[in-house]
């Protein structure tokens, strides 16, 4: 397996000045530390289906002047705005933003409810299925322009550029289309490579994509179709899985496997080891089953359906295949029950202090299905010599309005960073680009 070659990062970093308010005294952000099934090896206590439990948040958009809340010494302004529910993000080597306006179906007034990734409210109208560009050619922190890149997508998700073809994850398929350098919209139609299954339970219908350093490996995460198995194997072909293809699509072969739902992926900056952030199932209680981070070796299975969290049998699924629960492989490190970790990226910058350099960078959408909400913050979790080295901490908060009436400005999704060293949050469900800089 190849290693990827991040593009050089600027060493000056931009100076921000932004007000922001602090998240809502009525909602305590809990540190991770202190939350059941998170770190390395989790207490994890027995699976309970009774438990199981449903609460929605309703998204009431950003008031003016109120932003998401950074660590002492950090500040944080919107990058963009009024965007479509912005999903997924990849920084092209110029500078310029990609941003993946996609969600699963049409989505409900702010003021209903949508089961939207378990999610009451959004944006209104249907998915945009676009990748827009953004370009801060001032470098004053906020993207001036704005221009439509790709249109008439199938709800895309990941991107990548590999040379001159950047491709696209929709959730039927890789696509890849010429692109040159400074380019602000493609109109070619590009090229269908490799057909995937469609959809998926509930927000399991994103496809990521990353390359290895020679561009010579493309590798491509499926979700599950079912929660936990539900609809038989027969529905998992190709599915809760990372695949492994070439540029053009042939080749394919199943990298590792029993990942219910992976979603971010980056190289570690020490190793150039494969890492994936992945969705957990639902329905064994509040507490059951961490979602988590981890190292992906070639060939390994993650346990999905049929145990979690290594060798703990799901009892769903007792006694089905002992043989799989057997080979099951323990994930690195529990961010979390319910807690919807989706976005991924290990911070090689030199903006931040030295405590986040080499450090993982987690963006978790939020619960929907715990009693109590869990996410709806950027969390981090701090690497030494390539792996986690200390506990996880919120570092992006004041996601939730009001715990108590179940409102929420927005919900964090893709995390990338920004050739100054700045961390940029899609929040979809606040449709906006988030820009956090600086640091004590």
């Amino acid at each position: 397996m190849t290693f990827p070659v991040r593009h050089m990062r600027f060493a000056a970093a931009i100076a921000l000045t932004t007000t922001f308010m602090p998240a809502s005294s009525a909602f305590a952000q809990q540190p991770l530390g202190d939350m059941p099934g998170v770190g390395p090896a989790p207490e994890l206590p027995s699976p309970n289906e009774a438990e199981a439990a449903t609460k929605y948040s309703k998204v009431i958009g950003w008031p003016e002047g109120r932003t998401p809340t950074a660590p002492q010494g950090f500040q944080v302004q919107a990058f963009a705005a009024d965007l479509d529910s912005p999903r997924w993000l990849h920084v092209l080597p110029n500078g310029d933003v990609l941003v993946a306006e996609s969600t699963s179906h049409p989505k409900s007034s702010r003021s209903a409810e949508s089961r939207e990734g378990g999610i009451a409210g959004g944006s209104v109208g249907v998915s945009a299925n676009r990748i827009t560009l953004l370009r801060d050619a001032d470098g004053d922190g906020v993207a001036e322009m704005r221009e439509p890149f790709l249109e008439n997508l199938n709800q895309p998700f990941g991107m990548t550029l590999v040379g001159e073809t950047l491709y696209v994850g929709n959730t039927d398929g890789i696509m890849r289309f010429p692109y040159e350098e400074g380019a602000t919209r493609i109109d070619d139609p590009g090229e269908f490579i490799l057909q995937l299954p469609g959809g998926g339970y509930n927000n399991h219908w994103t496809r990521n994509i990353i390359a290895s350093s020679d561009g010579g490996k493309l590798y491509v995460t499926v979700g599950s179709a079912s929660n936990a198995g539900e609809y038989g194997p027969d529905e998992e072909i190709r599915r809760a899985a990372i695949l492994e293809i070439n540029p053009d699509g042939s080749g394919e072969k199943l990298f590792a496997s029993g990942l219910r739902n992976p979603n971010g992926m980056d190289w570690e900056p020490m190793t150039g080891a494969l890492w994936t952030a992945v969705n957990e199932r639902d329905g064994l209680g509040d507490d059951l089953v961490p979602d988590y981070i981890t190292s992906v070796r070639e060939g390994a299975f993650y346990g999905w359906p049929y145990s979690y969290y290594g060798q703990n049998e799901d009892p769903r699924r007792e006694g089905e295949r002992p043989d799989l629960v057997a080979r099951a492989i323990a994930p690195d490190y529990a961010m979390g029950s319910h807690t919807a970790s989706l976005g991924l990226a290990f911070y090689d910058g030199a903006a931040f202090p030295e405590r986040y350099r080499g450090g993982a960078f987690v963006g978790q959408r939020g619960s929907w299905n715990r009693s109590s909400f869990a996410g709806y913050q950027v969390a981090f979790v701090p690497f030494r010599d390539g792996r986690p080295s200390g506990p996880a901490e919120a570092f992006l908060t004041g996601f939730i309005a009001d715990a108590e009436r179940g409102e929420a400005y927005g919900r964090p999704v893709g995390v990338a960073l920004l050739p100054d060293g700045s961390l940029l949050v899609a929040d979809d469900a606040g449709d906006t680009v988030w820009r956090v800089m600086g640091g004590p």
